[in-house]
C-alpha cells in the first residue's frame, strides 16, 4: 500500500468513530455530515478488506484488526500534529480544540472549578474531557494520544513520560459530630476499635491505609467496601462508621456534611502528586499551555494542612 495513494483523514475520521462510538457522534465532533463519515468508512473498508466496525444498536464496535490499528494511528496523527503544532503558536482565545486528561474523582472537585472558570475567561473554544484512565494503561494512553495529559500519584513510569510535582497530600479520618467514642484527639486503639468504609474502585484488595496499618502488623475492621468517597462521607454523617481519605478532598466534600476531620493516628509519609505527559507533546504549545493550567488550577486550590500524627507506640501511650 504505497503512501502517496493514502488519504491521511481517512485515518483521522478512524479515530474519531473509534473514540465516539458512532457516525453520526464522529460527524458532530468533525463537523461533517453523516454521509461523509460513511464515505470514508467505506473507503477505510475497502483499504483495509475488513469492516473495521461493525453495528450493535447505537453504537459502532471495532473489529479485531480496528483494536490493533488504533494505538498505531493514534500514535501517528499525534506525532503529526505535534510536529505541525511546532511551527505555530497556540492562541488559546482563538482556538479550537478537545483536550482529554485523565483523572480521579479526588481531582476532579479540586481542579475543574478553578479550570473551568479560566477557560471560559480565556479560551472560550477551549473543551475538557477528563477520563479515569487505569494506571496500568497510562503510558500506553499518553503515548497513544488518548490522553494529553493525566494527575495521578507517583508512578513507576518510563521515561518517555514526563511529570512535574504538584504538591503532597496527607491522609484524614472523617467523623460524624455527635459520633460516641471518637472525641477531639483520635489515639489509634479507637480506630481500630471502630468499624470503617473503605473507598475504592477495585473489587477486592488492600487500600493505601490499610498498606500502612499492615507495616506495623496492624488491621482495622472494613465493615462498608463502596465506590464514592461521596456515598462514603454521606454513610458517616448517618452512622458511627470512619473513612479515611485525602485530606484536600475532605475539607471540600465534608462542608455540606459537617463531618469532623481528624489526623490519621499513625505517622505515615505524605504522598506527591503529579501531572504527567509523554515527551513528544512537551514541544507543543498547546500541550504546554494546558499543563499549566492543570498546575494553576490545583495549586489554587486550598492546601491541605499537615495534621499532626504519632507513631504506634506514642498513639497507644
Amino acid at each position: 500500500m504505497h503512501l502517496g495513494k493514502i488519504d491521511l483523514n481517512l485515518f483521522v475520521v478512524f479515530d474519531t468513530i473509534y473514540a465516539e462510538g458512532g457516525i453520526t457522534r464522529a460527524g458532530r465532533r468533525l463537523n461533517l455530515s453523516q454521509p461523509a463519515i460513511s464515505h470514508a468508512l467505506g473507503r477505510l473498508r475497502a483499504m483495509f478488506d475488513d469492516p473495521l466496525f461493525t453495528r450493535h444498536g447505537h453504537s459502532m464496535t471495532p473489529t479485531p484488526l480496528a483494536r490493533r490499528l488504533v494505538e498505531p494511528v493514534r500514535q501517528a496523527l499525534r506525532g503529526l500534529e505535534v510536529t505541525l503544532s511546532k511551527t505555530d503558536s497556540f492562541e488559546a482565545a482563538t482556538a479550537v480544540k478537545r483536550f482529554t486528561v485523565g483523572m480521579r474523582e479526588v481531582v476532579e472537585s479540586v481542579v475543574l472549578p478553578r479550570l473551568m472558570r479560566t477557560i471560559a475567561a480565556t479560551a472560550p473554544s477551549i473543551h475538557i474531557s477528563t477520563v479515569r484512565a487505569g494506571r496500568r494503561e497510562l503510558e500506553r494512553e499518553l503515548s497513544a494520544g488518548t490522553l494529553d495529559a493525566a494527575i495521578d500519584v507517583g508512578l513507576p513510569l518510563p521515561e518517555d513520560i514526563e511529570r512535574e510535582r504538584l504538591g503532597q497530600e496527607w491522609m484524614t479520618v472523617v467523623a460524624r459530630p455527635r459520633h460516641p467514642r471518637v472525641r477531639a484527639r483520635l489515639d489509634l486503639d479507637t480506630y481500630l476499635a471502630e468499624e470503617h468504609i473503605l473507598v475504592s474502585s477495585r473489587r477486592r484488595g488492600l487500600s493505601a491505609e490499610d498498606f500502612e496499618l499492615a507495616r506495623y502488623n496492624l488491621r482495622r475492621r472494613v465493615r462498608l467496601r463502596c465506590q464514592s468517597y461521596f456515598a462514603g462521607c454521606r454513610a458517616v454523617s448517618e452512622t458511627d462508621l470512619l473513612l479515611t481519605m485525602p485530606r484536600r478532598y475532605a475539607s471540600l466534600l465534608n462542608a455540606q456534611f459537617g463531618n469532623r476531620l481528624l489526623p490519621f493516628p499513625l505517622e505515615v509519609p505524605a504522598y506527591d502528586t503529579y501531572v504527567y505527559w509523554h515527551a513528544n507533546a512537551s514541544g507543543d504549545p498547546a500541550n504546554a499551555w494546558l499543563r499549566r493550567q492543570l498546575i494553576a488550577a490545583w495549586r489554587s486550590g486550598a492546601p491541605p494542612t499537615r495534621a499532626a500524627c504519632v507513631s504506634p507506640q506514642r498513639a497507644r501511650a
